[in-house]
């Protein structure tokens, strides 16, 4: 069975997956995610420094990091 963003578990067919969308909407299963107990302030200035991070960097040095990191997920 598929799992979502934070390891529920999905339909893995269209139509068990429309019958949850429908259960959702009807209010039979609540839809919330679990609080995962991280602090929302701090994944939120995570991703603004990755993004100045990257606004920093050359395009080259950018590139440069990209092929390792495809490398490394390739070379399993």
């Amino acid at each position: 069975m598929p799992k979502g963003p934070n390891g529920e578990k999905r339909p893995a067919d269209v139509i068990g997956n429309a019958v949850r969308i429908m259960q959702i909407a009807t209010g039979e299963v609540d839809d919330t995610t679990p609080d995962d107990g991280k602090d929302k302030a701090a994944q939120a200035l995570g991703a603004k420094g990755g993004r100045k991070r990257a606004e920093s960097m050359s395009p080259e040095r950018r590139a440069e990091i990209a092929k390792a990191a495809a490398a490394k997920r390739w070379a399993k």
